[in-house]
């Protein structure tokens, strides 16, 4: 069963019972299903057709959640954006995707640029209103006062259903394709381990653009819980509030979200006695705050997870009752799917061995948009290659070595060093750029940059700062920049990234 029939069984079954809770704002299903009912509506009389594509840039919300099964309703592909990134990314994306219309907050800091660089070529649709004036908004309103019926669309679990891009962004998009089927055989293994039902709850602080919080805004939905939405972490001490408050069952998160609750909360001043699981995934967990979390939680499960946006977000999962015996493990295969290790040959190794994992399973991706090459090579006889190093021990149990890419992983975020190399390399007086990920206790990644002056130029380090934020996404943002005379290569003039990685060791620094 797709999504679209899950959701719509939700609302028939718990029409009344609170689906989201945003601040001071509470909404039903009930509430929640008239709003997407409205959304498709309007997409349908705008001429959308059967596999259109419809981007969001819009933050965590019921209005988000309307949206982006709204556009499912009506027979379209969700494209679901950054709303951290600057224009010139976002603006990349949906043409890249051939999007039609872009919904997006009205109170975005980029929309203006967006409007600018689009000149009209897609439908902008302002939601809610700008922080202060009620203008632009019109179209939403619209369809937040109509009262529109479902669309009777029949779907097919074959049909795609979303696109998600995960680097690549000021070059060439990589967008990740999804069908119905992928994100429901995700869904289905999650709720196998998790054993989610409609009295769970989840204080929910990931973005739903991201595959890691698109997977808990589906699980939850299909069960009929509820989300409650905290959509930063500047506070902690709130987002341990809302969780007692509310008298939460799950709390999700990066490595980075569980090492800064546990440095600036104390947890024991908390009634957590209704907490009964917590997930983290989105990069390895060191295992010393594992340790803390169970010290500190000790009756609260945890599943520590891995997987990739290629997956439909999960791979594998390390039951709760293992975390101790198996500590650094990110455990076996999540139920309907298979994990195997090999080595270059393609042969699958030994215990203790290292080699790639690769995975095969009904939520394996169907490529990536509008290239097969690269499809190709991360599909091959139906396993998806991961780029990931591990070993298996002797109980099968999985332990990552290290990454076969270059992507950086900073909290969470999937970062590629070409897109920051890229804008550097704008900067006037540049030579040569390169961008590595450096190790880092709370983010286990950030970024560095190796600058290479042109003869004779002066350039100032935090201008080369300045400029990236100006262009990118704050997690973007090189930490630090070191001003060089060379960038390491091989003999076929690659560069030697790990090299430059040694050389910040070496200079602790």
């Amino acid at each position: 069963m797709h999504l679209v029939e899950r959701f719509r069984r939700t609302i028939s079954e718990w029409h009344d019972t609170v689906a989201v809770s945003h601040e001071d704002q509470r909404v039903s299903y009930g509430e929640l299903g008239r709003l997407t009912a409205n959304v498709s509506a309007h997409l349908l009389r705008q001429g959308l057709e059967r596999g259109d594509r419809v981007a969001i840039l819009v933050a965590n919300s019921a209005n988000y959640i309307a949206i982006y099964y709204g556009i499912w309703a009506a027979g379209g592909m969700t494209v679901a954006l950054n709303t951290q990134a600057k224009a010139r990314d976002i603006v990349n994306w949906t043409r890249h995707a051939g999007a039609k219309w872009l919904f997006v907050d009205a109170s975005h800091p980029e929309l203006d640029r967006i409007s600018e660089l689009t000149k009209d070529t897609i439908e902008i649709i302002r939601v809610g209103k700008h922080n202060d004036s009620d203008q632009g908004d019109e179209i939403w309103q619209g369809i937040v006062k109509s009262a529109e019926s479902f669309p009777e669309i029949a779907l097919e679990e074959s049909d795609l259903a979303s696109i998600i891009y995960t680097s690549g962004t000021t070059g060439q998009p990589k967008g990740v394709t999804l069908s119905h089927a992928n994100l429901a055989a995700n869904v289905d293994s999650i709720l196998s381990y998790l054993k989610l039902n409609h009295t769970d709850s989840i204080v929910n602080v990931l973005p739903f653009y991201y595959s890691y919080g698109n997977s808990i805004l589906h699980t939850y939905i299909a069960v009929g819980a509820k989300l409650v939405l905290e959509n930063n972490l500047l506070y902690p001490h709130r987002v341990i509030e809302r969780i007692s408050n509310e008298g939460v069952t799950g709390f999700s998160g990066v490595p980075s979200t569980f090492s800064l609750i546990l440095g600036r909360v104390k947890l024991e001043n908390y009634d957590l006695s209704c907490l009964r699981y917590l997930t983290q995934a989105g990069g390895p967990m060191p295992p010393a705050i594992t340790d803390r979390l169970i010290d500190t939680l000790p009756q609260v499960k945890l599943f520590i997870m891995y997987g990739q946006t290629e997956a439909s977000a999960r791979l594998s999962y390390l039951p709760s009752d293992k975390v101790l015996e198996k500590r650094g493990s990110i455990g076996i295969a999540i139920p309907g799917v298979t994990l195997e290790i090999r080595d270059k040959a393609g042969n699958v190794v030994a215990p203790g061995q290292t080699g790639e994992i690769c995975a095969k399973g009904p939520n394996i991706m169907r490529g990536y948009w509008l290239d097969e090459e690269k499809t190709n090579q991360a599909i091959v006889d139906g396993w998806l290659h991961t780029g990931d190093l591990a070993h298996y021990d002797e109980d099968g149990y999985i332990y990552i070595d290290g990454r076969s890419s270059e992507m950086i992983k900073s909290g969470g975020n999937r970062i590629s060093p070409k897109e920051v190399e890229e804008i550097i390399q704008e900067i006037e007086g540049v030579q040569e750029v390169a961008v590595v990920g450096v190790k880092d206790e709370v983010l286990g990644e950030v970024i560095k940059a190796y600058v290479v002056p042109a003869v004779g130029a002066n350039i100032d380090m935090r201008a080369i700062q300045r400029y990236c934020k100006q262009n990118l996404a704050v997690y973007k943002i090189p930490k630090f920049v070191e001003l060089v005379q060379v960038i390491p290569k091989t003999a076929s003039g690659k560069v030697q990234r790990f090299a430059l990685q040694k050389m910040h060791e070496q200079n602790g620094s």
